[in-house]
């Protein structure tokens, strides 16, 4: 397939998203749909926001926009003698989409789904020839780079953002050597989240779910495992292109460390991504989508060009190290709420007698007497007489109730 053929794939791809995401809209608009608390995501079905718009699960639009085009053009002979590779691909990135759909609807452990991701990228390396030291590290790759994007999507517009960007990269890389059939994907790809971005930027109407999000590391992450493998033996892919997965890769370090430092479960899902941080320190959500699209840009702009040969392999340090320091400073940024202090004894004692109606013993004697202080003996109620009647309190004047007794008698 020409360079044409790819072009058309991509604008089927579009067309065909943008037509389902509005379907899957206008379906959600006339389902009745009950509010979530806190305005909290459903991992399946819509969320009605609280006073806000509905936000539908969104992913199947792009997994079969991007696998309708991509699977036509295979059809039409776009591959050829990479028709295999291209077709394991695409097989693997509908195993795990199919695996997060199911997800969304109920959740499964994550144990299996780890399983079903590593067989579809046993799939992708077996069809795609390579040697077993090579198909191991490529398997590990994968599944790394495919739970690495997965997480981004925490936040309007995030994923999608970040996922457009790398898939230039790799188109780019792809174009680089002039493989169309490696290209395809990627251009597919790029322009499915294209036009999932309209409905995913804030205040989003589409989320792409555990479905759209583990389609899209796969697809990303199987992808730049086979240009690195069809790349020329000249070329430094090995260093190239692990760095457009740069965002990725330091929000699960940053997820991971800061778990650990807080002595937390590093699987259970909390607010301490990069997007909560920035957000913590005033930056919106839009912003935030922008601010890691520029921060992803960057890696992936370098090791565009040090795969082009036109920068020395060396210069990789630089986004490398910034990246480093970015995740260092955003650990400085709270991210859990410090751990609730329990009230002192004292102040918990008088608490419940209040509640209760029980005065608070006490060992301090009332003045001039040896008994206990008033209103700190063992009875709260009023003080009695021998015979049981209740005393008469003294009058505001200070006269003794026995005068006071005598003159109205």
């Amino acid at each position: 397939m020409n360079v044409l053929g790819i072009i058309a794939s991509g604008v089927a791809a579009l067309f065909i998203t943008v037509a389902l995401a509005k379907g899957a809209r206008r379906a959600a608009l006339h389902s009745h749909v009950p509010d979530e608390p806190a305005g909290r995501a459903p991992r399946a079905g819509a969320l009605r926001r609280p006073g806000g718009p509905a936000v539908v699960l969104g992913g199947p639009a792009v997994v079969l926009g991007v696998g309708a085009a991509a699977g036509g053009a295979l059809w039409l002979g776009a591959a050829d003698d990479s028709a295999g590779s291209v077709a394991g691909l695409l097989a693997g990135a509908g195993t795990v989409a199919a695996l997060g759909l199911v997800h969304d609807l109920k959740p499964l452990w994550g144990a299996l789904r780890l399983a079903v991701q590593t067989a579809a990228a046993v799939l992708v390396v077996c069809l795609a020839g390579l040697s077993p030291a090579a198909s191991v590290l490529a398997v590990l790759w994968i599944v790394l780079v495919t739970n690495a994007f997965a997480l981004l999507d925490h936040a309007d517009g995030l994923l999608t953002a970040v996922g457009l960007v790398t898939a230039a990269g790799l188109l780019a890389s792809a174009a680089v050597d002039g493989s169309t059939a490696l290209a395809l994907l990627p251009t597919t790809l790029a322009a499915g989240l294209a036009a999932f971005l309209l409905h995913n930027w804030h205040p989003a109407r589409l989320r792409l779910g555990a479905s759209g999000a583990q389609f899209t590391g796969f697809a990303l992450a199987a992808s730049g495992a086979l240009i690195q493998t069809a790349a020329p033996s000249g070329r430094a892919a090995w260093a190239a292109l692990p760095a457009l997965a740069t965002v990725a890769l330091a929000d699960t370090a940053l997820v991971l460390i800061s778990r650990r430092r807080a002595a937390r479960s590093l699987l259970r899902d909390t607010d301490d991504h990069i997007a909560h941080r920035l957000r913590r320190v005033r930056v919106t959500v839009p912003g935030t989508a922008v601010l890691l699209a520029l921060w992803a840009g960057v890696p992936v702009t370098t090791g565009t060009l040090v795969y082009a040969e036109l920068l020395h392999p060396a210069l990789l340090l630089l986004p490398l190290a910034g990246t480093v320091a970015a995740v260092f400073a955003l650990l400085r940024i709270p991210a859990y709420a410090p751990p609730r202090t329990a009230p002192p004894r004292t102040a918990a004692r008088r608490t419940q007698a209040h509640t209760t109606g029980a005065a608070i013993p006490s060992t301090a004697s009332a003045p001039g007497g040896g008994g206990p202080a008033p209103g700190k003996g063992a009875s709260a109620g009023p003080a009695r007489t021998a015979a049981g009647h209740p005393t008469v309190p003294p009058p505001p004047t200070g006269r003794s109730a026995a005068a006071v007794a005598a003159e109205r008698s």
